[in-house]
């Protein structure tokens, strides 16, 4: 161990951790539960503070050799060389503090290191005066947490987003022409072709990605700048405008600062409706989901319309028994991004006056929905969607055997006389076609006539 001062007093360190004081009181104070601060945090913190590196020194405030060091110690972090080295707990004080000077400890050693100082003796680039430099943890905080949604969303979820409507695109045309019965409150329906159903399934997901989209507009705005409570103490008047501007040239991404800092400290309704777009994801792939075991549902003694990937034995006592477990893992997803719904909502909705201090525990959930939504995504289409394939026989003899088809025949005999057509085959168990009859109000021919469900899945004049 090695002795570290703050302005707390003394407290002992691992002699290796390139971490300081303040992270060493934050494990002493906070060991709750195993959660740590997310990685994307720590990266999107690194990616801020070599942009404010850089401005500050642009700005005449930080001299050309310590921005140089600071931002290789940044480069560092990013490239996942020091991952051991951010170990606190999530639950820590609900404005990342402690995070905050984690970052800037880690990057003072790191750079000490590079000027071929000694960081367990002395510093060469301070934690606060160099690190943290024009920034609070009240505005670093919720910069890194918008940068961390911003990349997340545009360079994992959409991506993979993408590739699942384009398989369902692809399998909607595949299947356009085989035609089966619909379903409404789970009973016989009209007809549709399978690629139209499919074709539905495609649509909510393009919805989807444009609401997720569209949601980051007000993700994109940075608090960096606002420093302790919004005023900008202690920063340059530029610092903000500049330091996004930076940002957004390193990342590729679109960020801009924040047009009211006092705003930007107190309030996460930008998090909040970001992640109601992620919501209404879920409750979309839970649908398809549902659809999809549902008709692949038997195979013999269910729907069975449709056929799923053999992907592993579903039961240790049942020989042959093959599981939607694509469809369930979709499923177990959603559940969760619905409980997060609720913990963002809640944690938004807290904080006093100038400073919302539920930050970590909402990123958290955030972050942990779009993991969650991202993989599960790939994983279903990988190992489900791609291999669906229809099972046709099966299609062809629920779709002759419903009896509304008979829904068919209301423009020729009225909707009361179809109804007692349906009616008398169901309670006979016969087909409509011989119910028709029965009744004497259209020939054999004229039924046959009508009755076409090809001919059943578009409008007609």
């Amino acid at each position: 161990m090695r002795i570290e001062k703050d302005t707390m007093g003394e407290i002992e360190v691992p002699n290796d951790a390139l971490w300081g004081a303040q992270t060493a009181r934050s494990l002493q104070n906070f060991k709750i539960g195993k959660e740590k601060m997310p990685k994307e945090i720590i990266q999107s913190f690194a990616i801020l503070k070599r942009s404010a590196a850089i401005i500050n020194n642009d700005l005449g405030k930080l001299d050309n050799e310590k921005t140089r060091v600071i931002v290789l110690s940044c480069d560092e972090i990013l490239e996942s060389l020091h991952d051991g080295e951010f170990p606190l707990s999530l639950w820590q004080t609900g404005s990342g503090t402690q995070t905050n000077m984690n970052v800037n400890e880690v990057i003072s050693s790191i750079a000490t290191n590079i000027l071929g100082g000694d960081f367990k003796s002395k510093k060469l680039i301070h934690p606060n005066d160099d690190v943290n430099m024009s920034q609070s943890s009240n505005d670093t905080f919720p910069t890194a947490m918008h940068i961390a949604a911003v990349i997340g969303i545009e360079d994992k979820l959409l991506p993979r987003l993408k590739v699942l409507i384009e398989t369902l695109d692809a399998k909607a045309k595949k299947y356009m022409d085989i035609i089966k019965i619909g379903r409404t409150h789970l009973q016989d329906a009209t007809p549709l072709s399978l690629g139209q159903e499919i074709s539905g399934w495609a649509m909510m997901l393009q919805k989807s990605y444009a609401m997720i989209e569209s949601s980051l507009l007000h993700v994109r705005e940075l608090a960096l700048g606002g420093t302790a409570v919004g005023t900008g103490l202690n920063a340059h008047p530029e610092f903000g405008q500049r330091v996004a501007k930076e940002i957004s040239r390193f990342t590729c991404k679109d960020f801009i600062t924040a047009p009211n800092k006092f705003h930007a400290l107190t309030s996460h309704d930008a998090l909040v409706f970001s992640h109601g777009a992620l919501k209404a994801l879920a409750a979309d792939m839970m649908k398809i989901a549902n659809d999809v075991r549902w008709l692949s549902s038997g195979p013999r003694c269910g729907i069975g319309e449709l056929k799923i990937p053999a992907n592993e034995p579903g039961s240790s006592i049942m020989p042959g028994k093959i599981n939607p477990t694509q469809a369930e893992a979709v499923t177990m997803v959603t559940c969760q991004v619905f409980g997060n719904d609720t913990t963002i909502a809640l944690a938004a909705s807290q904080g006093n006056f100038e400073l919302n201090v539920f930050k970590p525990v909402l990123i958290n959930a955030y972050l942990q929905s779009l993991r969650l939504l991202s993989d599960v995504i790939k994983s279903f289409n990988d190992n489900c969607m791609v291999g669906l394939e229809p099972i046709k026989d099966r299609i062809d003899f629920n779709l002759h055997n419903s009896l509304m088809l008979v829904t068919a025949l209301n423009p020729y005999i009225g909707y009361e006389n179809a109804a007692n057509i349906a009616k008398n085959a169901y309670e006979k168990g016969i087909s409509l076609k011989e119910s028709a009859m029965e009744f004497n109000l259209l020939s054999e021919e004229e039924f046959d006539n009508i009755i076409k469900p090809e001919q059943m899945i578009i409008p007609k004049a």
